[in-house]
């Protein structure tokens, strides 16, 4: 049976031992530039939200403002420690495609696989929330009010995790090392390998695809789409001065709306649909399944990138992040 892996799991989604000569060299080049840069990103969005947080902590000293940190940056410190995470994966898989080889280990193959399963699911659903979380501001702005004082969204935060873990236990479960030989290589080496049956691999694979890249596009969709009726709305109904000023700040929400819903769809569904194929493939046909080649790269490379797109449209795309990094610069220059 094909090595099968679910998107988000780190693993390559064609069988490692079978990467040409040209993804042995090209993967480990762009892993490269993905691990680097999305680390960079991630680590200054926890730099700029701990300030912020430090900031309404000492402003709350003074008896002017409440402390706690809103949902809003305990989601984006969620999202980021689930794409830290995720991140932390790709050089077990670099090495793995780089030689053709598992060399960490059983334990360790179940571990890289259930951790980026988990992170992936997380980070999805963590986009999901933040999408929704936009959608009370702007709409219903006195319950977020009451949301922002409230610690329900960091509850959420917090909550989001626990079907992620669920839907990445079977990947700790069920992986294991098997020979290469037991494939259609002929070298003599390891492979971590997920053993399920066809049917069982096409159930999990579908049940992943509608709870972690599904309902999470589905939300978020709805969410940015009733912003965007709710702005329409509301400008028609207000005078000249209010409604230029609405229109503007429509036209940016929809520019920033469709490249989120863009982004999501962009990283996330190349890795889904191919391992639908595949899947569907193997429940329905006999016999060796056909190798998709330089769309696998892509599709891993692409959820992969996932990653470095986060920190930059939900951060730093924001004005108020852009002139807190902008003051951290300074700060350290001079």
């Amino acid at each position: 049976m094909e090595n099968i892996s679910g998107p988000g799991d780190g693993e390559n989604i064609t069988d490692v031992s079978e990467a040409t000569d040209v993804e042995r060299v090209l993967v480990p080049i762009l892993d490269s530039v993905i691990l680097l840069s999305g680390l960079v990103g991630h680590v200054l969005v926890i730099i700029i939200i701990s300030r912020t947080i430090r900031a309404r902590s000492g402003i709350n000293a003074a008896g002017n403002q409440h402390a706690n940190a809103n949902g809003m940056d305990i989601l984006l410190l969620s999202l980021s420690v689930a794409d830290i995470l995720l991140l932390s994966c790709v050089p077990y898989h670099t090495v793995a495609i780089a030689t053709r080889h598992w060399p960490f280990g059983s334990f360790m193959c179940k571990a890289v696989s259930f951790l980026g399963a988990m992170c992936s699911s997380a980070s999805a659903f963590t986009l999901a929330a933040l999408a929704f979380s936009r959608y009370i501001i702007v709409v219903h702005p006195t319950k977020a009010f009451r949301c922002r004082r409230s610690s329900w969204l960091k509850i959420l935060a917090v909550v989001l995790w626990i079907p992620a873990v669920v839907l990445a236990i079977p990947q700790f479960t069920w992986r294991t090392l098997i020979s290469g030989t037991e494939l259609r290589s002929a070298r003599q080496d390891l492979i971590c390998f997920n053993f399920l049956s066809d049917s069982d691999q096409l159930a999990y694979g579908i049940f992943h695809f509608l709870l972690a890249f599904l309902l999470p596009l589905v939300v978020i969709t709805l969410a940015y789409g009733k912003i965007y009726h709710f702005l329409h709305k509301t400008r028609q109904r207000r005078d000249t001065n209010q409604t230029a000023r609405l229109e503007r700040y429509q036209t940016q929400v929809t520019q920033t709306s469709l490249l989120l819903v863009l982004a999501f769809v962009l990283c996330w569904l190349p890795s889904y649909g191919l391992m639908l194929v595949q899947l569907g493939y193997r429940s329905t046909v006999t016999g060796l399944q056909p190798r998709f080649g330089p769309f696998a790269t892509f599709a891993r490379v692409m959820a992969t990138s996932s990653t470095v797109m986060n920190p930059v449209l939900y951060v730093f795309m924001s004005q108020k992040f852009r002139m807190e990094l902008k003051k951290l610069v300074r700060k350290r220059c001079c």
